[in-house]
């Protein structure tokens, strides 16, 4: 027979390690506590619409406090007075200034060189004197036959009461039977007709008086409109030399020296430096805040003035408004044209208001809700926003003093109401 080897095998006793079975209990006690951590956040990612990461959101807390309404914005002074000179009348310029010359107000800046317009004011200033000849001559002409005319009034009168004493004898006479009735009614027929030539004559003084003060009233006015017109030609011709309207410093220079310019054409700018404000470009947004007459800080070179809006601009340009402010008091002569300021518009300061740090969220849903963060999910709840600053927006409704919002980055969750939020 074939031995086997079930002799020689023996049954070893292995005895129980204290140190396994703490192992496997503390093994056991750990996967315990992991799953009492994981399944919560697991519930509460299995009901939410989806995930975000939080290293792509901005986070901000709802608080009660001052709240200051204010535009901070970069401007540049610019001259308040900087006229562009024009061309009254084409010619060829001579220039008396160059560019960055200072000037005082009616120095004369270029002289326009138009034959033109000289010929022109000698022709009308001509046709003036003629007229003033011919006004003077009506004068003269009227007094003239206004005389005749008075001399033959003067004589109808004459005749009128010679033949009313003709009259008077013949009728005298022949009551004393002198002379016969037809003396008498010869006389009566003279009176009547010295009459009536006394009444021609006085119609004639006054008619044709009349008419000669028209003639001559009708000379004086072709006389004064020909004056006016040599008065506007004159100044024309005074405009040919451009003046400065202001005292300041020359800008600009658009044209060439003794180039032939146009009407109407630019020849040149002058800038006031003493009467200096700010530009500023707005946002959109904050333009209809603004108002004329509000007050501002101006500062920069390490000074702080107060300044004025002075101007606001009425129309909107790449999102923004251009608005002016005007130094309160005298202008500072340290400044600069095209020099860069600080400016800053207080629009509104409140106390006890509540309001959260200004984020993308109140553009992207206009300030119709907000997603309020509560252990790792965000939950989109409606809200009501009232007034924003530059850095902060007012709560009216929906929110609460230490409610923890997205500001920032809410175009990610694409409108789901619970998103959860992953480390």
């Amino acid at each position: 027979m074939i031995r086997d080897t079930s002799a020689q095998d023996r049954l070893v006793e292995v005895k129980p390690s204290r140190k396994r079975k703490l192992i496997f209990i503390g093994a056991g006690v750990a996967a315990v506590a992991v799953l009492a951590l994981v399944l919560p956040q697991a519930s509460r990612l299995f009901s939410a619409d989806a995930s975000v990461s939080g290293s792509r959101l901005a986070f901000g807390t709802v608080e009660r406090g001052l709240f200051v309404r204010d535009i901070a914005a970069e401007g540049k002074v610019v001259a308040a007075v900087s006229p562009t000179l024009y061309a009254t009348y084409g010619g060829a310029v001579t220039l008396k200034v160059h560019a960055g010359d200072v000037v005082k107000k009616g120095q004369v800046l270029a002289s326009i060189d138009s034959p033109e317009l000289m010929n022109k004011l000698a022709q009308e200033q001509s046709a003036a004197d003629a007229m003033e000849v011919d006004y003077l001559r009506s004068q003269i002409d009227a007094k003239k036959k206004r005389g005749e005319l008075q001399k033959s009034y003067d004589n109808a009168q004459i005749d009128q009461t010679s033949a009313q004493r003709d009259l008077q004898r013949y009728q005298k006479a022949f009551g004393q039977g002198a002379v016969p009735s037809m003396n008498v009614d010869k006389a009566k027929d003279d009176v009547e007709k010295a009459r009536i030539t006394l009444e021609h004559a006085k119609a004639d003084l006054s008619n044709d008086g009349a008419s000669l003060d028209f003639d001559i009233k009708s000379k004086k006015l072709a006389h004064d409109r020909q004056v006016l017109l040599v008065k506007d030609l004159q100044r024309q011709v005074d405009e040919l030399d451009v003046k400065s309207p202001v005292d300041g410093q020359v800008g600009q220079l658009f044209i060439a020296e003794r180039a032939t310019v146009a009407k109407d054409a630019q020849l040149l700018s002058v800038i006031d430096l003493s009467k200096l404000e700010v530009e500023m470009k707005v946002p959109e947004s904050f333009a209809r805040d603004l108002g004329i007459g509000m007050g501002g800080e101006i500062s920069g070179n390490g000074n702080t003035w107060k300044g004025l809006v002075s101007a606001i601009s009425p129309e909107v340009v790449n999102g923004e408004v251009a608005a002016r402010l005007r130094f309160e008091g005298d202008t500072p002569k340290q400044l600069r044209q095209n020099q860069r300021l600080s400016v800053r518009i207080l629009l509104d300061r409140r106390d006890n208001v509540l309001a959260v740090q200004r984020g993308s969220f109140v553009d992207e849903s206009g300030g119709a809700y907000a997603y309020i963060v509560r252990d790792g999910i965000a939950e989109k709840h409606p809200i009501r926003v009232g007034a924003s600053s530059i850095d902060k927006v007012e709560i009216l409704d929906g929110l609460k003093e230490g409610d923890r919002i997205v500001i920032s980055g809410t175009d990610s969750f694409k409108n789901a109401a619970r998103v959860a939020i992953s480390r």
